[in-house]
């Protein structure tokens, strides 16, 4: 006696549906390293304590506006927050602001300089790489063009770590100071941001060798 078997459409439902499981699981494990990597390339080098953060670095401040959606950005401010405090604490010995200038009316660099210079930083401390698009471009250029290849990163822990990957990826010695996060609803967006942005780090080392969008001539620091 044959047993029945299961109409052929049915099969083929069964197996789109364990091969889309699967995909999905693979996925989540893929985000989830991703994610890992830039957490484990921080740790133990990212300082949320100013005591704790070695002295006699060149800062790396990662650029974002001062405005956001017509209000204050919390992110440009605690970062000016953090590296007027290792300033102050003479940890650093200068500061290079890297952010986006690819528009006219858009200068990140010259923002951060504004602010520090009003928090009693020297100008002739302050400089700008105005070709740090994104976070890949500021650490390599930081490198390539400025010729660092020992930096102190400033920015929030999150974006730190993700910096961190980077620095690593490229032969460079590093660590940071973490400055003050965002709560609320724009932090948890922001959060949920850095998620993608940490795959797309991983993709860009590992995968596309992604290199920066302008380097250019080198660029020498002041002593």
């Amino acid at each position: 006696m044959r047993v029945p078997q299961k109409p052929s459409w049915k099969r083929w439902l069964k197996r789109i549906v364990v091969t889309v499981a699967v995909l999905c699981l693979l996925a989540v494990a893929f985000v989830a390293w991703a994610n890992f990597a830039a957490l484990h390339a921080g740790r133990g080098v990212l300082f949320d304590d100013l005591s704790k953060v070695p002295a006699g670095k060149v800062a790396l401040v990662f650029g974002t506006d001062d405005r956001f959606q017509g209000r204050e950005n919390l992110y440009f401010r605690y970062r000016i927050d953090a590296a007027e405090a290792l300033w102050k604490a003479g940890k650093v010995r200068l500061i290079l602001v890297s952010g986006d200038n690819s528009e006219k009316y858009y200068n990140e660099p010259e923002k951060m300089k504004a602010a520090l210079i009003k928090r009693g930083i020297p100008k002739d401390r302050i400089v700008c790489d105005y070709a740090g698009l994104r976070t890949l471009d500021s650490v390599v250029r930081a490198k390539e063009v400025f010729g660092l290849d020992d930096m102190l990163f400033v920015s929030q822990r999150f974006h730190n770590e993700r910096a961190a990957y980077l620095a690593k990826a490229n032969g460079i010695t590093y660590c940071g100071y973490n400055a003050r996060d965002v709560a609320g609803q724009g932090g948890l967006k922001t959060k949920l941001r850095e998620v993608g942005a940490r795959v797309k780090m991983w993709l860009d080392v590992r995968v596309l060798g992604t290199r920066p969008k302008h380097l250019g001539e080198k660029i020498p620091l002041p002593e």
